[in-house]
């Protein structure tokens, strides 16, 4: 059986760029311009406040992990508000050690882990399709343990740290996303494992990528009528189960061009296509560029997309 939360990791392939410690006593406030990269912060003492931008404020705790997908502007303060002060969050992950705000002396009244991640591939929309703008975990231990073992090879680089931090935040994401896996998460993927029907179809979806599902297939899994489960995976999951197929397959198609382990026919046979024509339309439609322009080299200037609406045409 396939994992879908392994296999969009493995397609991300995240990595940290930064991390270090943040804290605050007394009355403080900072102000982070958009960041338009993930972040992560774990609070490790104390409380303070979040308020990201479109999102309603939420009160941290010692143990709260939070993840913000695409890091819009955001304002972290103390308990009591204060104006806050600007900041430049490229300037932020430039520092190494302790970033202070508030009262200098003393000890903090708030310490919390903070840091960002990149991904190694073409389109890190990928995650931002698949996560709610803010993800707030509450009391995670595991979440705790590793953006700790995050925040130390980060900040005393040692032989194989490269390595460390790659599977470290790999884990990290898995973890974020289990939590957000649930019947109350937007519409997406994380949603639809979340209901324990549409996890089989999912999961199969996944596992025989290359197989011709049909919409009464995937619905005889779940163990639902044809026109039940069309309808729960479209409201769960946020698009057609054939419009999510679709997806998945480019995304896999996209990966195999960008590291030049098949041909176009090749990478077609591999997601499902027994005619390279049908594959390249279906790419181009997609992606919007043919495969073989792809696999020469434009994936770095595409703006590829998970559709978020119901289209593509169902079987």
């Amino acid at each position: 059986m396939s994992d879908p939360l392994s296999d969009v990791v493995r397609l991300l392939r995240p990595r940290a760029v930064m991390a270090n410690v943040i804290s605050g006593k007394g009355g403080w406030a900072v102000r982070y311009s958009e960041y338009g990269q993930p972040s992560f912060c774990i609070v490790l003492e104390g409380h303070s406040r979040l308020a990201v931008d479109g999102h309603e404020p939420v009160a941290l705790q010692a143990g709260d992990f939070v993840l913000l997908p695409t890091t819009p502007a955001f304002t972290l303060s103390s308990v009591d508000a204060v104006p806050a002060m600007p900041m430049d969050p490229r300037e932020a992950a430039k520092t190494r050690g302790e970033l202070r705000y508030g009262e200098r002396r003393g000890a903090a009244d708030m310490r919390s882990l903070g840091g960002a991640f990149e991904f190694d591939c073409a389109d890190p929309g990928l995650l931002v399709a698949l996560l709610p703008r803010v993800v707030h975990v509450r009391g995670s231990s595991r979440l705790a343990l590793l953006v700790q073992l995050v925040s130390e090879e980060a900040m005393t680089p040692r032989p194989g740290g490269d390595f460390m931090m790659t599977r470290l935040v790999e884990a990290m994401l898995i973890e974020a996303m289990r939590a957000s896996a649930t019947a109350d998460a937007p519409a997406g993927m994380l949603r639809g494992l979340g209901d324990d029907r549409l996890a089989k179809a999912l999961e199969q979806m996944h596992a025989k990528v290359e197989r011709p599902w049909t919409v009464a297939q995937l619905a005889k899994l779940a163990a639902l009528s044809r026109s039940a489960f069309y309808e729960r995976f479209t409201r769960t999951v946020g698009v057609a189960p054939m419009a999510y197929l679709l997806a998945w397959r480019m995304e896999i198609a996209k990966e195999l061009l960008r590291a030049g382990k098949l041909t176009v026919s090749g990478a077609a046979e591999r997601v499902g296509y027994g005619s390279t024509s049908t594959f390249s339309t279906a790419f181009s439609r997609q992606v919007g560029m043919a495969p073989s322009r792809y696999a020469r080299g434009a994936p770095n200037r595409e703006n590829a997309r998970v559709p978020t609406t119901t289209e593509g045409v169902e079987s």
